[in-house]
């Protein structure tokens, strides 16, 4: 309610639409009147005051599409609408898709929250209060989801105002392997000196036996099924690689490899930094897509990409480096 009072307040009077409107918009800046809102009152704010500009920032477009899902989401939650099932998958979804980013420290700093979200035991004492804080720490993240998926962030959503009509989101089919990604995340984690698991961090190479046994150890433990594994097969070109993005790398192999970017008295603090970052990202995400270097956080050094950086043949080497790590993870 306060967001929606504060939205009122930002529109501003000198404006020709909001003029027009003048006595609706003095009305509800009154804190008084969003007490008890009764059918009248909905009307009157859906059809006046809502399509006002109003001139409080929201952020970014993937913020405000993830505050309208949180919004519906608590909506849901209060009148126990049988959309709070379709609309929950969709926050789990966007909750894994942040947990693969937690190279970004804004993301890793909520890690246990994003963590705690996919937890069943999370679900059980769910409450508006705690959904508005999801919405308020993880808001301004979603925008760092990879643009691979960022498809579950721009879904349409039912006018619960309306006559009800439901439309079916996107990708929400994805909850499930959600779940398998964490749950394998937590296993393999907790099994990292296993010696497969050791080749897979050092980037050395893997043979189709060290994947065998892979899937064997996470069917085994009951962690999913056949069909998750063939998922995540898919989804990372290569078992291997699925689960390289969840272990991650040895740092230190990461930058042995990159040694020759590092060399003293060679490189630039700038060409230092870009690398390191490189570091970072595969320390934590095992693989990399050599594309990533021409986007955020890798543009906010050299806004062109690497080429602002190093000449023609070292981006080469680079991009070939990257993917002879990427390939190691493939038998």
């Amino acid at each position: 309610m306060k967001t929606l009072q504060d939205t009122v307040i930002g529109l501003n009077l000198d404006n020709f639409l909001v003029r027009q409107h003048r006595r609706a918009v003095e009305k509800y800046r009154e804190p008084k009147e969003w007490v008890g809102i009764n059918d009248e009152k909905r009307k009157e704010l859906v059809e006046e005051i809502a399509p006002l500009p109003s001139e409080r920032g929201f952020g970014t477009e993937e913020a405000k599409r993830f505050d309208l899902l949180m919004f519906s989401l608590q909506l849901a939650l209060m009148k126990g609408s049988k959309r709070f099932d379709t609309l929950q998958k969709q926050l789990l979804e966007i909750a894994s898709a942040l947990e693969d980013q937690t190279g970004i420290p804004a993301i890793a700093h909520q890690a246990v929250l994003i963590e705690e979200i996919q937890t069943d035991q999370w679900w059980e004492g769910v409450t508006v209060p705690l959904l508005e804080l999801v919405r308020l720490r993880l808001r301004d993240l979603v925008q760092h989801i990879e643009k691979s998926r960022k498809a579950i962030v721009y879904s349409n959503f039912a006018d619960e105002i309306g006559d009800g009509v439901e439309h079916e989101l996107p990708q929400v089919g994805e909850a499930d392997f959600a779940r398998f990604k964490q749950n394998a995340r937590h296993f393999l984690k907790a099994h990292e000196d296993h010696i497969v698991l050791h080749k897979l961090r050092q980037g050395r190479p893997l043979t189709p036996t060290d994947l065998s046994e892979l899937e064997k150890m996470l069917l085994d433990a009951g962690i999913g099924e056949a069909g998750d594994i063939e998922r995540a097969r898919e989804t990372s070109k290569g078992f291997g690689r699925f689960v390289r993005s969840i272990v991650g790398l040895d740092r230190a192999a990461v930058r042995d490899a990159f040694g020759e970017f590092l060399a003293a008295g060679v490189a630039t603090a700038s060409q230092i930094e870009f690398i390191n970052m490189v570091i970072e990202h595969l320390t934590d995400q095992g693989v990399m897509d050599p594309a990533l270097l021409y986007e955020p956080p890798f543009t906010d050094l050299a806004p062109t990409g690497p080429e602002k950086l190093f000449d023609e043949e070292k981006v080469t080497r680079l991009f070939t480096k990257i993917q002879a790590i990427n390939d190691s993870a493939v038998a």
